[in-house]
């Protein structure tokens, strides 16, 4: 957890003016946020409670609301991301990406346990809005869900700290949530009613900003909800299991979406199976008796929980244990999302689609040549499997729904967030440019007056679309895809930081083209 230095908390006190104007009531409390001298301009409320810590017997239930309450407490440090099984497996996201993890505070990178700093006391959001934001401002809100492949990730995460953002526009606040993960979040037990419950997490994350973001100088009617990878499915799950009351007014699915096939990862396709297996393996034995199972698994220590099934897995050992994904249950997760469309369980919302060009390089192992990199030819089959035909069919689900939609792919290969070139537009590489920490993480000397542009224009289209989701974008050229004015008769992509060119609409066949016309597909357009 980052703490504030002493000088700057004695220099708050010291100034009751700045002390104020960082205290905001809520309904669950008074908060008192920080302001980081790096962005001098926004107040960051770094660790609000949105549900009660899902321990003891409230362990694989839904969040609980916090109660109503009027304790005064000080916001300065990031909380810990949900318990989580950091694998010793080299991929390149996490052996060689590492301004995408959590803070670890000495523990090795591959360690094959639970992450030391995470918990299962973990259900918060931070806040970032401007300084001069009040109760009557009515900004445009964006909250953020984190990805990971539902076992990794959270808040407290370098490269996804947004207060670069909103230092640069100071019209808009961003929200970040944490959500319980892995077994703890999607446990697939039994003696359950509810296995979804990392998804219930986001749920209430979004209720908490609906009831309180206006204090803080946000409008409650212009939330936009956006998740990456993980983030992005379950933030596009919600938009299909709460179709009538969305509350978010748009959507903005980076790299992931509903259509993306967990059970291709190995996820769970049936209740009880994975966790029986892992309670047997840990002296809860109740084959018969699925209560006194899920009770005797509440006595067991969540990272004992987690170390077993993550080294079983990581052990190769038979039989293979699924991972613990978000499971079809008919009301939170659907089995067939393009049925589910058409027959009315989807958010009539507009929704940003977005993907990167060489979404799977970072997802293989380590080569044993950085110089020369995975096999491209792999990469791209994966990225063509698992990304552009995610996002071809998410948007032309939305097409038959006649929901607004609207696509773009980053492109760029900028050496200060792409330490090998190899890895060109990887999975995860535009969220730096959009939260703004190409500037402030990582080899910054490197950035280049280009990328600033990319990345600035990505930030200014983004707030565009925030503000007026169904029309600020057409305003600037951009085209819904199915919008016959467009240049390309309905097939508007915007694609970001390709050689030398800052943002060009492009039709999305020459991408989508390799999914459904089994075209060659280039990884560095």
């Amino acid at each position: 957890m980052k703490a504030i230095t002493p000088l700057i908390l004695i220099s708050l006190a010291q100034v009751p003016s700045i002390f104020a104007q960082l205290t905001v009531q809520t309904t669950t409390g008074i908060y008192t946020g920080l302001i980081d001298p790096v962005f001098p301009n926004v107040r960051q409320f770094r660790a609000i409670r949105y549900a009660e810590p899902p321990l003891g017997q409230l362990r694989w239930l839904p969040p609980v609301p916090v109660p109503p309450s009027t304790q005064q407490i000080f916001s300065y440090t990031f909380p810990p991301s949900c318990t989580q099984y950091l694998s010793s497996t080299p991929v390149v996201f996490t052996a060689l990406l590492t301004n995408f993890s959590i803070p670890l505070d000495g523990q090795p990178v591959l360690p094959g346990e639970v992450a030391r700093t995470s918990s299962e006391d973990c259900l918060f959001l931070s806040l970032f809005a401007p300084l001069t934001a009040t109760s009557y401002s009515n900004l445009p809100v964006i909250l953020f869900f984190p990805g990971g492949a539902f076992t990794i990730g959270g808040i407290d995460v370098s490269f996804q700290n947004p207060a670069p953002w909103v230092e640069r526009s100071q019209s808009h606040i961003v929200v970040v949530a944490n959500y319980r993960l892995d077994i703890a979040g999607f446990p697939g037990a039994a003696g359950l009613s509810e296995q979804n419950l990392g998804l219930l997490d986001q749920r209430a994350a979004l209720e908490w900003v609906r009831d309180n973001i206006a204090p803080f100088g946000g409008d409650p009617t212009r939330i936009t909800l956006w998740g990456h990878s993980a983030g992005g499915i379950g933030a596009d799950m919600l938009a299909h299991a709460f179709p009538s009351n969305p509350i978010a007014h748009a959507l903005f699915l980076q790299s992931g979406t509903a259509m993306f096939n967990l059970l291709r990862l190995g996820g769970q396709s049936e209740v009880g199976a994975g966790f029986s297996f892992v309670a047997r393996n840990l002296g809860c034995d109740f084959p018969n008796d699925p209560v006194a199972e899920l009770q005797c698994m509440r006595q067991i220590p969540m990272n004992k929980i987690m170390n077993f099934a993550g080294q079983y897995r990581e052990n190769g050992t038979t039989p293979l244990l699924p991972f613990f994904f978000p499971i079809p249950d008919g009301r939170l997760v659907f089995e067939n999302y393009t049925q589910s469309a058409i027959q009315g369980r989807l958010a009539s919302i507009p929704v940003l689609v977005s993907a990167t060009s060489n979404e799977a390089a970072s997802l293989t192992f380590v080569p044993a040549d950085l110089e020369e990199g995975p096999n491209q030819t792999d990469v791209d089959t994966l990225t063509v499997l698992n990304w552009v035909c995610m996002a071809s069919n998410t948007t032309q689900e939305r097409l038959l729904a006649g929901v607004t939609t609207y696509r773009y792919q980053y492109a760029g290969n900028f050496s200060s967030v792409t330490p090998y070139p190899w890895l060109g537009a990887y999975h995860a590489s535009d969220i730096p440019m959009i939260m703004g920490t190409f500037e402030t993480i990582g080899d910054t000397a490197e950035v280049t007056e280009f990328q600033r542009q990319v990345a600035y224009a990505m930030q200014d289209y983004l707030l565009i679309f925030m503000n007026d989701p169904e029309n600020g974008l057409r305003r600037f050229g951009w085209f819904p895809y199915g919008d016959q004015r467009s240049s390309t008769g309905g097939r508007d992509l915007v694609r970001f930081g390709s050689h030398g060119i800052i943002a060009q609409v492009v039709d999305a066949e020459t991408v989508d083209g390799a999914c459904t016309m089994g075209r060659v597909y280039d990884s560095s357009p």
